[in-house]
């Protein structure tokens, strides 16, 4: 049982058997796994997603969010909505906003998330213009980009037609690295 009334708001009174017993919990928890200042990783890759459509809607290509396009291998197909695209113009684009860890580490996990938008890339039926978009993130350290380690690491994973271009969130422009 979890009572909270009178106790101040970062205590949290939790009874076990019979006995009381009181936990301090940090208002705003540190997650490892979270992006500092963000409600939620949800919401930075959304507002990199909308980041993302303006700048394309600048260079006078307009895109529209989750664009349904089919992808499969052997003959088997299943409908994936690309985070952003245009069924007209034949365009899809993958967008996202992964930054190195706060010690500087290579981000493996987040990292397969980039592998599998290669993949899905790679199985998308049809002529379209594929392009991935990465959000700009310099390691002091390793003095390289994300987008630039990915590249360099991964590139046997990167299919031929796959543009991949880097976004710069500070001054808003985006270059095209393949």
């Amino acid at each position: 049982m979890i009572v909270l009334s009178h106790l101040p708001r970062n205590y949290k009174q939790i009874t076990a058997r019979g006995q009381a017993i009181e936990l301090k919990v940090k208002e705003n928890m540190d997650n490892n796994y979270q992006r500092n200042g963000s409600i939620s990783n949800t919401h930075v890759g959304r507002d990199f997603e909308n980041k993302i459509q303006t700048y394309f809607a600048q260079q006078n290509i307009k895109l529209i969010k989750n664009v349904p396009v089919f992808i499969g291998i052997d003959g088997k197909s299943k409908s994936h909505n690309f985070d952003l695209g245009n069924i007209d113009q034949k365009i899809i684009v993958e967008c996202k906003s992964h930054t190195w860890t706060t010690t500087e580490n290579v981000p493996s996990a987040k990292l397969t998330t980039w592998d599998q938008a290669m993949y899905f890339f790679y199985a998308t039926a049809g002529d379209f213009r594929k392009i991935f978009v990465v959000l700009k993130h310099i390691s002091p350290k390793r003095n390289e980009t994300l987008c630039d380690y990915y590249i360099r690491t991964k590139q046997h994973l990167i299919p031929n037609d796959v543009e991949i271009w880097e976004f710069d969130e500070g001054n808003n422009t985006a270059i095209r690295k393949i």
